[in-house]
């Protein structure tokens, strides 16, 4: 048995049945980094002296009827985002060596329920565009997108079940559909911050990645809750709960304003997969209030980037990766004017797409571009995401299609606010779908 292969549900339980210990586990997995690690590049610090201790602590508890509901399973952790006994450096020169006191609030949440903190994983500089050296692991003359590059690559290629990484533009949906995995971003508000480098307190979303939607929703269970500490979580949110899906669901295929910026093997394969699947959908026009919304997108990510990391640009800006230079400048000039009706106009595209959302169950649409670029310095174009994610809805990325080079495509499935456990569920239904159609 190929254990890195198992689903992190699958691993759980024979965890629990007591056929797999979690050291036996982990050690498959350090396996698997110690033979692809020089040339993928995931992983900023690894420890595995501590990942071990980790899983002999999660067989204890296993024993000992303790165990939590993500117990001896390994967790990568995009590093921005704080860990009390691994540094933090935020994928920056800056950061070198910054340890931090505390854990991030949704790790935390991951430990209380056994989780394994495997290590950190690969960053763009400040989640910017600034490249690490990560290597994508379906080729590796190719970007593996960003800036949660790490944890993207470290599922795709078996280094661990689980990853968390964030997105303030397309940072979790892109690099999953450029690895051929499944990125999650929920809705805005339904995972905490506290302990995550700022980008854009309007934008910033953590999300999750894995090898399958039952995965995703294993970890969401516990990551999405609640934190006082971020002031912009959604009060009374409840993530599991049960949800009537109602089957067929209706969907509709956005092109949207931006679809001109995707290659053609992608828009022909997105095409094909509405054109011969059997769910119901139609197409969906978001109508002309949408035709700025990459650009307002565009204007609260540069002002944002300006307003959090001015302070590193002004005391060592020789020592920035020149993209993250170029992103801070061109947010310099954003007046709070500019900024404010950028603000309103996602106010008036959140109205329509309320009433979009009473009609279709779920939105078909691009994750990304195309396949990855064939090019380490070039992280993607998140053209595909940034919008939906000003919109604060959830979104997933299905890898469903190939490229022209036989290297993934993602197609990228959104919900309703709110209905993120909804969206998997819908997720699960039509993997199984297409499955059978196949």
């Amino acid at each position: 048995m190929d254990l890195i292969k198992l689903s992190a549900n699958e691993a759980l339980k024979m965890m629990e049945e007591g056929s797999l210990s979690s050291e036996e586990y982990v050690k498959a997995f350090l396996k698997q980094i110690e033979l692809r690690e020089d040339d993928v590049g995931a992983w900023i610090f690894l420890d595995p002296k501590l990942a071990l201790e980790q899983a002999r602590e999660a067989d204890k508890r296993w024993k000992d009827k303790s165990a939590g509901k993500l117990n001896g399973l390994p967790i990568g952790i995009k590093d921005i985002i704080d860990t009390k006994d691994m540094p933090t450096e935020n994928g920056s020169h800056l950061c070198k060596n910054r340890k931090p006191s505390k854990d991030a609030h949704l790790v935390r949440l991951l430990r209380d329920e056994g989780a394994i903190i495997m290590g950190k994983c690969v960053t763009t500089e400040f989640a910017l565009s600034g490249p690490g050296k990560t290597k994508n692991p379906k080729d590796l003359e190719c970007t593996p997108g960003g800036s949660s590059s790490g944890s993207a690559a470290a599922v795709s290629d078996y280094m661990v079940p689980l990853a968390i990484g964030s997105q303030t533009g397309g940072s979790v949906l892109r690099p999953a559909s450029f690895t051929g995995i499944f990125g999650f971003k929920p809705t805005f508000g339904t995972i905490s911050r506290t302990g995550m480098s700022p980008i854009s307190q309007r934008l910033d979303h953590p999300g999750i990645y894995a090898n399958c939607v039952e995965d995703i929703d294993l970890v969401a269970s516990v990551i999405l809750s609640y934190d006082n500490d971020d002031l912009d979580m959604i009060q009374n949110y409840q993530y599991k709960r049960t949800v009537s899906l109602n089957k067929p669901i209706k969907l509709g295929f956005v092109r949207g304003p931006v679809w001109n910026f995707g290659d053609e093997d992608m828009q022909l394969g997105i095409e094909e997969f509405v054109k011969k699947t059997s769910l119901d959908v139609e197409e969906l026009d978001l109508g002309k209030y949408f035709d700025d919304a990459a650009k307002a997108h565009e204007i609260i990510m540069n002002g944002s980037i300006a307003n959090s990391l001015i302070n590193y640009y002004k005391a060592n800006k020789s020592k920035l990766h020149p993209f993250t230079v170029k992103r801070i400048e061109a947010g310099i000039p954003v007046s709070a004017s500019d900024y404010v009706s950028a603000i309103e106009k996602a106010k008036k595209m959140k109205q329509i797409l309320e009433q979009l959302f009473k009609k279709y169950d779920g939105i078909i649409t691009p994750a990304a571009p195309g396949q990855a670029p064939r090019d380490l310095m070039n992280t993607g174009n998140a053209i595909f995401n940034g919008y939906w994610t000003m919109m604060g809805v959830p979104a997933i990325s299905l890898p469903f299609l190939k490229g022209k080079d036989d290297l993934p495509i993602g197609i990228q499935f959104i919900a309703n606010w709110c209905e993120d456990l909804k969206l998997l569920e819908m997720c699960k239904y039509i993997l199984e779908k297409e499955k059978l159609a196949d």
